[in-house]
């Protein structure tokens, strides 16, 4: 779908994004991944299928942080994405305001917060993991996630590389791995279709300043039926401005 049609369906977003339930039981995360890839799609979007496919391929590799963020704004071509949430719409746009482009379309994968391309482009994408792992701080900040008792730990440490990263939000979101899906009508009539490490839930940890900080959250906020992954993540900006991603962590729940 066009960049500019998207951006036309959008722009009466207010951009905010809310702040929701959180996840339940933790195991100590893979360390060091080397990229987060967003990538934000939608059930009525044909060309979208291909781009799904491939999150699921990344979802597989633990040096990989794929994560699918469904939007409403093509709601209204036939069928409600029955995963879309308005905060990924307005999260998809505040990173084109960010970037100065307002590409704004399905599907589109950011990478590590910071650059964008096709979503159904492997190889761009890629390109665009090898590309943003040198710019400065990018994945350079340790983070963990522990289990101890009915609390969630998140644990953030100093930058690997220096007092060049020195901020950032720290935020948790709850995902299920896989989710088939029977669309009725729109683009995708008929089709059965999974989405991988779907994003249901968003919450804020807390703000990190560059020295080793940590976080406990209440089991008993529980997220949504059908969750069962988690990933935290250090990212530079804020909600309404977000910048290039610090650091993450994945883990299964269980």
């Amino acid at each position: 779908m066009a960049a500019m049609m998207a951006y036309n369906c959008i722009s009466r977003w207010s951009g905010a994004l809310g702040v929701c339930a959180i996840i339940a039981v933790i195991r100590p995360a893979h360390a060091d991944p080397r990229a987060v890839v967003e990538l934000f799609t939608s059930q009525g979007c044909s060309s979208c299928p291909p781009a799904d496919k491939i999150i699921g391929e990344l979802a597989k590799d633990p040096s990989v942080i794929a994560l699918s963020m469904p939007i409403d704004y093509w709601d209204y071509l036939g069928w409600k994405d029955t995963l879309a949430d308005a905060r990924f719409s307005a999260r998809q746009k505040a990173y084109s305001q960010m970037r100065g482009d307002r590409e704004v379309y399905t599907p589109q994968v950011v990478v590590n917060g910071s650059v964008h391309v096709v979503g159904s482009d492997r190889a761009g994408i890629e390109s665009a993991i090898s590309t943003t792992k040198k710019h400065d701080g990018v994945m350079s900040v340790p983070v963990t996630m522990t289990q101890s008792g009915r609390q969630i730990n998140v644990s953030v440490a100093a930058s690997t590389r220096g007092p060049a990263v020195s901020h950032g939000e720290v935020w948790i979101c709850s995902i299920s791995k896989a989710v088939p899906i029977s669309i009725g009508r729109g683009e995708n009539r008929g089709r059965e279709l999974t989405y991988y490490n779907v994003v249901r839930n968003l919450l804020k940890v807390g703000d990190w300043n560059g020295t080793p900080g940590s976080w406990s959250v209440p089991l008993e906020n529980l997220s949504r039926d059908g969750v069962d992954g988690a990933v935290v993540y250090v990212q530079d900006g804020n909600r309404d401005k977000p910048g290039p991603m610090l650091g993450a962590a994945y883990t299964s729940l269980h």
